[in-house]
């Protein structure tokens, strides 16, 4: 069953890099989207300035690189995140940056926002155990490979990263 709803969402997630299918929630001042983002629609969205901040000065982790540059096209990657939360607003400027430089396809990658309940459109996170973001999913043929969970086990997610995709056969 899990391999199925795996299947599905990737399926999905194939043609929602076409365009974003996101919502927009108001949350005092803030701004939360929630639903399918792009990096495009991240990084030009003038609420959120914490992007080009923190993208900054990153200098992509050269393993994760060529990880991807070596095995990108065998997979899919699910991003979940806030726009809202701390440790998305760090590491997905610095995530993007190392998909920028592997030239990693964005029809392999699916950006899932969401609000603070860890609540998105279609349930998604709820059905892939999402408690966390961001959270990375690392998938082959439909099936997980592996996820970084905030900054990993180590403090180190960009590595444990690498680590995954570098372990898939």
């Amino acid at each position: 069953m899990k391999l199925l709803l795996l299947s599905v969402i990737v399926f999905f997630s194939l043609f929602a890099n076409a365009q974003s299918q996101y919502e927009v929630v108001k949350d005092g001042d803030s701004k939360i989207l929630k639903g399918i983002l792009t990096q495009e629609l991240i990084s030009k969205d003038t609420s959120f300035h914490w992007y080009a901040q923190n993208k900054a000065g990153y200098v992509p982790q050269t393993d994760a690189v060529a990880a991807l540059k070596s095995k990108g096209e065998q997979l899919q990657i699910l991003a979940f995140g806030g726009t809202w939360c701390g440790d998305t607003k760090n590491i997905f400027p610095k995530f993007f940056s190392i998909l920028d430089a592997a030239s990693f396809p964005a029809t392999h990658v699916t950006v899932i926002g969401v609000d603070r309940n860890k609540k998105t459109i279609g349930h998604l996170a709820e059905a892939l155990n999402v408690v966390n973001v961001p959270t990375f999913i690392i998938l082959k043929d439909g099936k997980e490979l592996g996820r970084v969970v905030e900054y990993g086990k180590t403090g180190q997610w960009d590595k444990e990263l690498s680590d995954i995709i570098n372990a898939a056969k």
